[in-house]
């Protein structure tokens, strides 16, 4: 059987190879520790889980609006406008399967064959899968490790052409943790303006920055014609398995956007957006519980990483990530290039992590934090072991 040329664009996700692989091993008996996966290991809260259980004993479990049910709509509007001052209207919000399947519709519905797309690297491994399936692209913008990957709106506009149609940026970054700048990131938005560009922000981890440093988002600056923000509750209230983002825009783009979802996964899971309503209006606790406890741990990783001779480690600034470069130890021992250490790593040690070249780099590994801090003080002493013996 032939398959189509759009399927063989996009390739199997680096972070679900390493899960796959982790699953198998630990199904076999083998003590592993993980951080592959790019997922909270809290529990949904309490009052989340009840206002689902809620919705079944009402029989809220019929097809609701493709976009999203109005109480949820209003709900993602209003808690946007708390958090970081924007203004948005319902008809500008689309709910969606997740915040992966606002980015896909957002970049279906925006760029043609052969349109140019700039993205940071490192990027999302999704990002380049994505633009690739639609027939675009990807532009990549280097960003430098000794600069904690940091992006700027002048190094952006140096790679605009005629065919560039989509700036795609996520702050916080998956997988380094970087943070862009308010300042800069109101840079970003005044240059797709000036050029006529549509900016996509991807705000999956806002919520989780560190330091000191306060959540932002561009939303509040009434922008519709440049802007798209895609969202996500599963990181921000350990709602991975509930499948419920969002996407804030101008009207005609989340129409189109709309046209598409119709036709492939119709309405986001009832219970799921009801259960969305009671976490974007009830208590935020939770959020600010797991900020403190993922910085206590992205301390503990960060310097276990940087202990270790020859590895270097940029301190993330957000999100749950570390982004270490293995280069040191790359071509030592038989290790011809990063996909190698990483599954000897895994065989060896019994250590899950996520190659870099999903990420745009070959020298670098990602290692998710959102596990306990038992589990990272035992993966610690295990890749020292590992790597000592390399």
């Amino acid at each position: 059987m032939e398959l189509s040329e759009r399927i063989s664009r996009i390739s199997v996700s680096s972070t679900l190879a390493v899960v796959q692989k982790a699953t198998q091993l630990r199904a076999s008996g083998v003590s592993l520790i993980d951080f592959g996966a790019g997922e909270p290991d809290f529990p949904t809260p309490e009052n989340i889980k009840n206002a689902a259980i809620q919705a079944i004993h009402q029989n809220f479990t019929k097809y609701t609006p493709t976009s999203g049910i109005k109480e949820l709509k209003e709900a993602i509007v209003g808690r946007h406008a708390k958090d970081f001052g924007s203004n948005y209207k319902i008809e500008e919000c689309l709910v969606t399967v997740g915040g992966k399947q606002a980015i896909f519709e957002a970049v279906a519905a925006t760029i043609n064959h052969g349109d140019e797309v700039i993205m940071p690297v490192p990027y999302w491994v999704s990002y380049l899968d994505i633009v690739n399936y639609c027939g675009g692209k990807v532009v990549p913008l280097a960003t430098r490790e000794e600069d904690n990957f940091q992006v700027s709106a002048a190094a952006v506009g140096k790679l605009i052409t005629p065919k560039t149609r989509l700036i795609i940026v996520n702050s916080p970054n998956n997988p380094t943790g970087a943070v862009i700048p308010d300042e800069e990131m109101g840079k970003l938005l005044a240059l797709a303006v000036s050029k006529n560009l549509l900016l996509m922000t991807d705000e999956c981890y806002c919520q989780f920055l560190y330091d000191g440093r306060k959540p932002f988002s561009l939303g509040h600056s009434g922008n519709r014609n440049n802007l798209i923000i895609t969202g996500s509750l599963s990181k921000t209230y350990a709602m991975t398995g509930w499948r419920v983002g969002f996407a804030l825009g101008a009207k005609k783009l989340l129409s189109n956007m709309l046209n598409l979802q119709s036709h492939s996964t119709s309405n986001p899971t009832s219970i799921s957006q009801k259960a969305a309503v009671e976490a974007l209006r009830g208590p935020q606790d939770s959020v600010q519980v797991m900020l403190a406890e993922y910085q206590r741990r992205r301390d503990k990783i960060v310097a276990g990483l940087r202990a270790i001779p020859g590895i270097t480690c940029a301190m993330p600034a957000g999100a749950f990530y570390v982004y270490p470069n293995v280069g040191a130890y790359l071509k030592k021992d038989g290790v011809a290039d990063c996909k190698v250490l990483v599954d000897r790593l895994l065989e060896e040690a019994h250590v899950a992590v996520v190659p870099g070249p999903g990420f745009g780099t070959d020298e670098h590994v990602r290692l998710s934090y959102a596990t306990s801090m038992e589990n990272i003080e035992e993966g610690l002493e295990r890749m020292k072991k590992f790597f000592s013996e390399l």
